[in-house]
C-alpha cells in the first residue's frame, strides 16, 4: 500500500504564486497608458473625486464632479458651502447628505490645517474628513508621484488570485504585495506600485473580473497559479 508521503511524491505541485516581475512586465505592456480614471485637474479635485468614490463607481464619480467643481472650484469655495446645495449635485451618486458632510468637512480641513492647499504627506491626508490609506495612496501616487499602492476591491482579488496573499485585509493585502514585488521585481518602472495598482484596477475591471474571469484572454494566463480555476 503506498504511503501518504508517496502519493503527495506523485501529485503535481501546487502552482506558486506569479512572479511579480513578470506580471509587472506584462501588465505595462497591455496598459501602456494606465492612469486614474477619475477626472481631475488639481490635486484638490483628485482628492474630492476620490473620497466621493468610495461605494460607487468612477464613471457616475465623473458625471457630477463637472458641476462640484463648477460651483466650487477649490477648499476654500467648497468650504463655505451651503451643505444642501453640495447634497443637490452628489445626490445621484447615493447617500447625497453624508457624502456632502464628508468633502465640506474635507474642504475644512484643508483650509484650517494647510491653508486649502493638499498636503503630501501621509499622516496629514488620513488626518482630513473622509480620507483613509487608500485614498491618500491614490492622492500621492497619481498626482505627487510616489511609489505607494492603493488597495481596492480589483487589486486585493487580484492578488489573491495570484498567489501574492490570502488575506482580505487591504492593509495585510498591500504589505503582502509590495512584499512580493520586492522580492521578485527587477527594479524596472514597470514595478511602480502606483501604476502597478492602477494596471490591476484595470485588468480586474476587463478581464479578471469578480464573477466570470476571463482566462483565455489574460495575458497573466501562463503565470498566474489560479488560471482556469477562479
Amino acid at each position: 500500500m503506498p504511503t501518504s508521503t508517496s502519493r503527495g511524491a506523485a501529485e503535481d505541485p501546487l502552482p506558486g504564486p506569479a512572479d511579480a516581475g513578470r506580471v509587472a512586465s506584462s501588465l505595462a505592456a497591455e496598459y501602456a497608458g494606465a492612469r486614474t480614471e477619475l477626472d481631475h485637474r488639481d490635486a484638490f479635485e483628485l482628492l474630492v473625486a476620490t473620497v466621493l468614490s468610495a461605494q460607487t463607481t468612477d464613471v457616475r464619480v465623473n458625471q457630477v464632479t463637472p458641476d462640484l467643481f463648477a460651483d466650487w472650484p477649490d477648499a476654500a469655495a467648497l468650504a463655505g458651502a451651503e451643505e444642501s446645495a453640495v447634497t443637490d449635485v452628489v445626490r445621484p451618486l447615493g447617500m447625497g447628505p453624508t457624502r456632502a458632510r464628508r468633502i465640506i468637512g474635507l474642504a475644512r480641513g484643508l483650509v484650517v490645517d494647510h491653508g486649502g492647499e493638499v498636503p503630501d504627506d501621509q499622516a496629514a491626508l488620513e488626518a482630513l474628513p473622509g480620507v483613509g490609506r487608500k485614498t491618500a495612496h491614490v492622492l500621492r501616487g497619481a498626482w505627487f508621484g510616489h511609489s505607494l499602492l492603493a488597495v481596492d476591491t480589483h487589486v486585493g482579488r487580484l492578488a489573491r488570485r495570484l498567489g501574492w496573499t490570502a488575506s482580505t485585509d487591504p492593509r495585510a493585502v498591500e504589505e503582502d504585495v509590495v512584499a512580493r514585488v520586492d522580492a521578485d521585481g527587477r527594479g524596472g518602472s514597470a514595478e511602480d506600485l502606483t501604476l502597478l495598482g492602477l494596471r490591476l484596477i484595470l485588468h480586474g475591471r476587463r478581464v479578471c473580473t469578480a464573477r466570470a474571469p476571463r482566462c483565455g484572454d489574460c495575458v497573466l494566463a501562463d503565470v498566474c497559479p489560479s488560471a482556469g480555476t477562479a
